[in-house]
């Protein structure tokens, strides 16, 4: 898990008001707020001062056209300074309206184009899986609408067939999609051989709970549904 910087989960409202740039997109970005502090306060085993740790979690957002509450659980996490934050968006920031790898300490993906992450994912699974490195999780976050991109969905299918027990998704439901899933987007991945968990996304314990139910043997889905 990440280090602490005796910043909390408190502190982020305070942190997110620094980031005054424009294109903020606060319905998406928002919404994923409580996963994120989740996964970096809970889950993911990622160390900031050595973001490269090669056995380290992997964590990539997909949701990337998003990403100023990404932003501010980074700095909150010691990845970035919260100086940082006041620069967002600003032409010479390194904090973009995408988030960019090769600028970001701890930002594995650049993205923010729909329908990307998901497929990476499964690129960096099967990679660590060729490399011989057994111990790191992969976590992707992603959005229901995004999911509306055919591309996530040849994805779902393969890692199913493939039982990428490494793999865990989250999708983060607030239910921005234009025609839905029926039985829930849950059903779709549960029919391509994925475990699947639905919990409120603003609850910590049941998101983390959500994230330990991974069985290991095949990829997990997490959707976590935020309504405010």
């Amino acid at each position: 898990m990440a280090a602490s910087t005796g910043l909390g989960y408190d502190d982020l409202p305070g942190l997110l008001t620094l980031l005054t740039g424009d294109e903020k997109h606060d319905r998406s970005s928002f919404s994923t707020l409580d996963v994120l502090w989740v996964l970096y306060d809970r889950v993911l085993r990622i160390d900031p001062s050595a973001p490269d740790d090669p056995e380290r979690d992997r964590f990539l957002l997909s949701k990337g056209h998003g990403p100023t509450a990404y932003y501010a659980v980074l700095a909150a996490k010691g990845f970035i300074s919260t100086d940082a934050l006041r620069g967002f968006g600003d032409g010479v920031s390194v904090l973009g309206y995408h988030p960019d790898r090769l600028l970001v300490p701890g930002v594995e993906i650049s993205s923010g184009s729909l329908g990307h992450g998901l497929p990476i994912a499964i690129g960096v699974t099967l990679g660590l899986g060729a490399a011989g490195v057994d111990g790191p999780r992969v976590i992707c976050l992603v959005g229901d609408a995004e999911l509306e991109e055919g591309s996530n969905f040849e994805a779902v299918q393969l890692a199913g067939r493939l039982r990428l027990g490494r793999l865990t998704v989250v999708v983060v439901d607030n239910g921005s999609s234009t025609y839905g899933w029926p039985g829930g987007v849950e059903r779709r991945f549960e029919l391509e051989g994925w475990s699947s968990v639905r919990v409120d996304g603003r609850g910590h314990d049941v998101l983390e709970a959500a994230f330990a139910a991974a069985t290991g043997d095949r990829p997990h889905v997490v959707v976590a549904e935020v309504r405010s």
